[in-house]
């Protein structure tokens, strides 16, 4: 458990495809825990030429799944929650996700996304579900 490379743990969630095709790349990864990043492109932007939130909340989804799932695989989500803080000033976003409690069938996240400038732009809590 927890052995593999960051080299192997991208190539267990390049099928993840949704997140990957968006954009979003696995930069970090420890002990439940992951960090990974997306460059914003003009596609991911809305009609007011911000950041469209389902990117945010994407990026966000995939640093959970990859925290709660590298080590361990099983968990999937039972409930996400996320508040927009900002938008992004930036070229790229950050979505770090950590471990607050894991259980023996439940674990909850916290997931920060922020931009490379370090402004906030969404904060997300996840209970995961181990099946």
């Amino acid at each position: 458990m927890g052995t593999k490379t960051l080299d192997e743990v991208r190539k267990l969630f390049e099928n993840d495809r949704f997140a990957t095709e968006t954009g979003a790349v696995i930069d970090e990864i420890g002990d439940f825990y992951a960090k990974c990043s997306l460059k914003l492109e003009e596609r991911h932007k809305n009609a007011l030429g911000a950041v469209m939130g389902g990117v945010s909340f994407t990026l966000a989804d995939f640093a959970f799944a990859v925290a709660a799932n590298w080590q361990n695989p099983g968990v999937v989500s039972l409930s996400s929650n996320i508040a927009y803080l900002g938008i992004s000033k930036g070229e790229r976003l950050i979505a770090e996700a950590r471990c607050i409690k894991n259980g023996r069938t439940a674990s909850y996240y916290n997931i920060s996304v922020q931009d490379e400038l370090g402004n906030p732009v969404a904060a997300v809590t996840a209970i995961g579900y181990r099946k």
